[in-house]
């Protein structure tokens, strides 16, 4: 089942691109990377979703129900983590916590608890007296108190050290073999790489790519490394390898075609050395923005 169901939806601000023509799905029990350089449109996209904007054209579903119509209704399923968080500054961690509660049916006490200690988070600390990271905090609480069923995370890892990072990446895998899904905005592919089974790439307010990670690299190039004893270097002048690097005997390259051919290629000279591995996703997305 759909959870997200996004069909060619665009938004100008007057004359200025925010996104255009953006269409994807994300199923139930994912967690749905979007990455693109700051400007791309993530931060557009996620607040057509949430309604807090509207879209020009096109439109959106979550949980099957249109996001202008049915906005209030979906929003009490829904937890967020804004990529700035901005709080009431004279009041306790605790009592923003317990107003934020109080928009939603049930007790949240035992959960807020619960959080705020995987999170270290200090209830009882004036909000104007926090750091940027332990506000984020506040905002990583406050998105997961009600136990949302989706969860929409926009750069939610900066201003976090990298301790509190893995902490929290091991909470949304918590979340998420809960069964909550997870749409995962950010511009460090490395975080998307590690969290996200399904990626969708974003450049310049347009869909350029969606495909799951595994896909992605497999489908990309290759990167080889041939050492090689100081002849043959010249044997990889063939079509689809490209970045060529020689040096110290050591001959570096993408590849992208029928691996065999390659491999057939280093069987012809002689080499101390072979390496072949999958790009990192930092890799492919450069890859889609030259």
């Amino acid at each position: 089942m759909s959870i997200i169901e996004v069909s060619n939806l665009t938004k100008f601000y007057g004359k200025s691109r925010g996104i255009v023509d953006v269409s994807f799905k994300e199923e139930e029990g994912e967690i749905f990377g979007f990455i693109g350089p700051n400007g791309a449109g993530k931060s557009t996209t996620i607040r057509l979703l949430l309604s807090l904007i509207h879209p020009t054209s096109g439109s959106a579903r979550i949980f099957g129900k249109d996001v202008v119509t049915q906005g209030p209704e979906i929003r009490r399923d829904i937890g967020y983590l804004p990529s700035e968080v901005f709080y009431y500054e004279g009041m306790k961690v605790r009592d923003l916590l317990k107003y934020s509660a109080s928009f939603y049916e049930g007790d949240c006490t035992q959960r807020m608890n619960e959080l705020s200690e995987i999170m270290e988070l200090e209830l009882n600390r004036r909000i104007s007296d926090l750091s940027y990271g332990n506000k984020k905090k506040v905002g990583i609480v406050q998105g997961l108190l009600h136990k949302p069923k989706l969860l929409f995370l926009d750069e939610p890892t900066s201003g976090l050290d990298p301790l509190m990072q893995r902490k929290f990446f091991d909470l949304i895998r918590e979340e998420n073999a809960r069964g909550v899904t997870v749409f995962f905005s950010s511009h460090i592919l490395g975080e998307v790489q590690r969290l996200c089974t399904r990626v969708g790439i974003i450049r310049e307010g347009k869909i350029v790519e969606i495909s799951d990670i595994r896909s992605l690299q497999q489908n990309n190039y290759k990167k080889v490394r041939v050492v090689t004893e100081g002849s043959g270097q010249t044997v990889f002048d063939m079509p689809g390898v490209t970045n060529v690097l020689v040096e110290n005997g050591t001959v570096s390259f993408f590849y992208k075609g029928d691996i065999n051919a390659v491999l057939q290629k280093i069987s012809s000279i002689q080499v101390t050395d072979v390496t072949i591995e999958e790009p990192t996703l930092e890799e492919i997305f450069m890859h889609y923005y030259e």
